[in-house]
């Protein structure tokens, strides 16, 4: 009688289950128009509603390092018909922001979709050319060179921490109220370096707009070879961004399987692959059990960090 009763209750999971998607499924990136996780929703976005089956609406929420429109996904109904798209501040916001969502007690992680290395660029007036001759400026006037990030918090921020760590100075950090005016600023002048999303830095270096002193990732990049990386000078040390796709938590099984199956297999898509990999993304569509572990591990180093340099958002 018990199991009976439990698949009588089981029954409408399945039904709705198999009718999904009856209806749009919206994708929140919460974060502005034209910025890298909204260029890359947009990429896979054709795709993955044909793979789905159904309209795939982006709708962008931005405010807050994301937390904003992850908070709106968090109260969204855990029926599939919302996900989120997240960059590498969803494992940081909860240690910085107020009332930010805690991402293990709130969300599915379904998958990591696709990586970048972060690239440390400079200032053309800035005089050191590569990263020793950076380190070596810091060192000779402790609290001296500029640092420009998108706010307290920010990947910017935190990876020039990183490397202050890892190389032992002391740098001066100038935040400005987002991406967009960082970028001018190191436009300008007005800094002397910054670490930003290689993507949206290939071609100012290419250009000549700034310079290029190193890459985050564990091997140089084909799109540009002469670059280092940051672990030749310092063996180890790797900045990278992510890109991943959540649900809020308690969407069926069935539904969330559906997702991960269908977005795999919109980034296994030779033109959207193409697509990633010319703008410097490397595709890794991982499980969501390792994409999990993936976002607990930045957490926990990156948390520690902020505790460490007692750093706070007003």
């Amino acid at each position: 009688m018990k199991r009976l009763l439990a698949a009588l209750l089981l029954l409408p999971v399945l039904a709705f289950a198999q009718s999904y998607p009856a209806k749009a499924v919206r994708i929140i990136v919460p974060f502005p128009p034209g910025g890298t996780t909204d260029l890359i929703a947009r990429i896979v976005q054709p795709k993955f509603q044909e793979f789905l089956g159904a309209q795939i609406v982006i709708e962008n929420r931005s405010g807050a390092g994301g937390s904003i429109g992850a908070t709106e996904a968090a109260k969204a109904a855990p029926d599939g018909y919302t996900l989120l798209m997240v960059f590498d501040t969803h494992a940081v916001n909860h240690h910085l922001y107020k009332g930010a969502q805690d991402p293990f007690k709130t969300f599915d992680h379904l998958m990591l979709m696709v990586t970048s290395p972060s690239a440390l660029v400079a200032t053309t007036t800035f005089a050191p050319n590569n990263l020793r001759e950076v380190v070596a400026a810091a060192k000779a006037e402790q609290g001296k060179v500029t640092y420009a990030s998108a706010g307290a918090g920010s990947s910017n921020h935190l990876g020039a921490l990183l490397l202050e760590q890892a190389a032992g100075v002391r740098m001066l950090h100038v935040p400005y109220s987002g991406g967009g005016p960082m970028i001018q600023a190191l436009l300008s002048q007005q800094v002397n370096i910054t670490f930003f999303s290689m993507p949206l830095m290939v071609a100012h270096i290419k250009a000549g707009r700034v310079k290029g002193i190193a890459v985050g990732s564990k091997q140089r990049v084909a799109v540009l070879p002469d670059l280092p990386t940051l672990s030749e000078t310092f063996p180890g040390f790797e900045l990278v961004s992510w890109f991943g796709l959540l649900t809020p938590i308690g969407v069926p099984k069935d539904i969330t399987a559906r997702i991960h199956r269908d977005m795999g297999r919109t980034l296994q898509v030779p033109e959207v692959r193409q697509r990633l990999i010319e703008g410097g993304f490397e595709v890794v569509a991982g499980s969501p059990e390792d994409f999990s572990k993936f976002v607990q591990g930045e957490s926990d180093k990156l948390g520690k960090l902020i505790r460490d340099n007692g750093i706070k958002v007003e």
